[in-house]
C-alpha cells in the first residue's frame, strides 16, 4: 500500500465517556479501541526501514512489527512483541507520554506539513494488552543464575527491573513500603486513568515470572541497607520521588491546604472518598490546585469527582507552557474545571473557622524567548484575591531519601536525587544501582521503565562476572 493509500485511512478516534457522565464517578475515561479500530489504525502505520518510532521508544519497543502482526490479527503474536521490550503495556498504553516519544517520530505525523496525525500507537498498545495478556506466555526464563537481586520499590521503574532480572534467571526480592506494589502507579494516578484492576494484571504477570514482592517493607528503614547488601548480590534502588515540594508562603499549612501527594494518596489508595474513610480529604465548594503537570489534572478532576463545586488550576505561565499531556488539560476543561493562567499564589488566607479561606495571588508577566527557548516569567504589581475552601498545591516533589540517608557512601545530588552512572545507573557504591525518580526526581513512568530496563542489563554483568 502506497504512503498516499495510507494517508486515506481514516485516524481512530480513542471513544471516551460523555464530560457529564465520567466527572461524577471514578471510572476509567477512554473506553478503549475495539477490534477494527485497532487492526484500522495500524493500517496506516507506514512500516518505515529506519523506525524512528523505535528511536522514540525509551524501552525500544519494535513498534512497525507488532502493528504489522495487529493488520494481520495476530493480537496475542503482536502483544509478545511488545512485552518483548515492555513488562507494562497496558500500563504504558494509558499514561506514557506517547505524543513528545514514539508518536512524535512517527513519519505520517510529518506528512503535510504535520497536518497528518501519527498512528496512535498508545491506543493500539492498550488494546492488545487489555484482550490478549492472558493468551502471551510468561516470558521465557533463562536458568537459575543461583544470585539473589533485590529491589526497592514498586513503581514502573522498580516493577521493569525485577521483571527483566526475573527473566534472566535470577532471583528477584521486590521490596515496597506500602500496602499494595505500584507505587506511583497506584498512590498518585487516579482510577479513571488507570484503574486498579489493570495494574493488578500487570503485576501478576511478573509473580508468574517467580518475582517475590514484599509489602510493608522499607529499605533503609524497616530493613537497613546494610542488611540488604549482605543478604544480596546487588540492589537496585527506585524509591521515587515522594517527598511534596511547597512554595514556603504564609498560611500553606493551614487545614483544607494539601500537597498533591498527599490528597492523591488518601483518595487513591486509602479511599478517602467514602464514608467513614479513616484519613478523609476535605471536599471543598471550591478547589484550587497550583501547578499546570500532569499531577495537578489529576489532583484538579480527582476534586472535581469527589463533590468540588467548582475547581480551578492556576498557574504561573501560560497554557502552552503547561507540562501536562494535551489530552490530559483537554478532559479536564471539557469536565469544566477552570484555568487561570499567568498567577502565582503568595499567600493562603485564613477563614473565620481557622480553615483555608482566600488565596492572595501575585499577577506575572510573560517574556517570550525570540529562540523559541523557555519563555521567561516575571512579577508584576498586581494582585487578586480568590475565595476557596481547599488548597492542592502540585508543584513538584523531590526524591525520596529513606535509602540514601541510610548509606553515607551512597553520593547524591543538592537535590537529593543519587548520582548514577548514565550508562550502567551504577552508583557510588559498587552493589548499588538506582534509576527513575530516585535519580532525577519527578518524571514519567516510560523514563523510570527505560531506566529500570537499563540497570538490569548491568546488574546482570555485574553479578555474573
Amino acid at each position: 500500500m502506497k504512503p498516499s493509500d495510507k494517508i486515506a485511512i481514516p485516524v481512530q478516534i480513542m471513544p471516551c465517556r460523555a464530560p457529564e457522565e465520567r466527572k461524577k464517578i471514578m471510572d476509567e475515561v477512554p473506553i478503549g479501541y475495539t477490534e477494527e479500530m485497532a487492526v484500522t489504525e495500524s493500517m496506516r502505520c507506514l512500516q518505515c526501514k529506519n523506525a524512528p518510532c523505535v528511536k522514540g521508544c525509551p524501552v525500544g519497543i519494535n513498534i512497525p512489527k507488532a502493528l504489522e502482526l495487529t493488520v494481520e490479527k495476530k493480537f496475542s503474536e503482536a502483544l509478545a512483541v511488545m512485552r518483548e521490550s515492555n513488562f507494562l503495556p497496558a500500563i504504558c498504553g494509558r499514561v506514557c507520554p506517547q505524543e513528545s516519544q514514539c508518536q512524535k517520530e512517527c513519519t505520517l505525523g510529518k506528512m503535510k506539513n504535520g497536518t497528518i496525525p501519527p498512528v496512535y500507537i498508545g491506543n493500539i498498545e492498550r488494546y492488545l494488552a487489555d484482550n490478549y495478556s492472558d493468551h502471551v506466555k510468561k516470558a521465557q526464563k533463562a536458568s537459575p543464575t543461583g544470585k539473589k537481586i533485590a529491589v526497592a520499590g514498586s513503581g514502573p521503574g522498580g516493577l521493569t527491573c525485577a521483571g527483566e532480572l526475573a527473566a534472566m534467571g535470577h532471583e528477584v526480592v521486590l521490596f515496597e513500603a506500602l500496602h499494595e506494589p505500584g507505587g506511583v502507579l497506584v498512590y498518585g494516578i487516579p482510577e479513571f486513568r488507570l484503574p486498579r484492576s489493570i495494574l493488578k494484571k500487570e503485576v501478576s504477570f511478573l509473580k508468574e515470572m517467580g518475582v517475590d514482592f514484599r509489602m510493608n517493607t522499607i529499605v533503609g528503614k524497616t530493613v537497613p541497607v546494610s542488611e540488604i547488601l549482605d543478604e544480596y548480590d546487588a540492589l537496585y534502588v527506585s524509591t521515587g520521588a515522594g517527598v511534596p515540594g511547597f512554595p514556603g508562603i504564609p498560611g500553606e499549612d493551614l487545614p483544607g491546604s494539601y500537597s498533591a501527594n498527599e490528597y492523591l494518596t488518601r483518595v487513591n489508595l486509602m479511599g478517602a472518598w467514602r464514608p467513614g474513610a479513616r484519613t478523609p480529604v476535605s471536599v471543598g465548594d471550591v478547589t484550587v490546585v497550583i501547578g499546570g503537570g500532569n499531577v495537578a489534572m489529576d489532583a484538579a478532576r480527582t476534586a472535581l469527582r469527589l463533590g468540588s463545586k467548582k475547581v480551578v488550576v492556576a498557574y504561573r505561565r501560560l497554557k502552552e507552557d503547561m507540562p501536562a499531556r494535551i489530552e490530559e488539560i483537554h478532559h479536564a476543561q471539557e469536565e469544566g474545571i477552570e484555568f487561570k493562567f499567568l498567577i502565582s499564589p503568595e499567600e493562603i488566607m485564613e477563614s473565620d473557622k481557622g480553615r483555608v479561606g482566600k488565596i492572595l495571588f501575585r499577577e506575572m508577566r510573560i517574556e517570550k524567548d525570540p529562540n523559541g527557548g523557555r519563555n521567561k516569567i516575571f512579577n508584576t504589581d498586581k494582585t487578586s484575591i480568590m475565595e476557596c475552601d481547599v488548597v492542592i498545591f502540585a508543584t513538584g516533589s523531590s526524591p525520596n531519601p529513606i535509602v540514601s540517608s541510610n548509606c553515607r557512601d551512597l553520593h547524591v545530588n543538592k537535590w537529593g536525587g543519587i548520582i548514577v552512572n548514565p550508562d550502567t545507573m551504577q552508583t557510588s557504591v559498587p552493589k548499588i544501582f538506582a534509576g527513575g525518580d530516585a535519580v532525577s526526581g519527578a518524571a514519567t513512568v516510560i523514563l523510570a521503565m527505560s531506566n529500570g530496563k537499563t540497570a538490569a542489563k548491568y546488574i546482570n554483568e555485574f553479578v555474573m562476572k
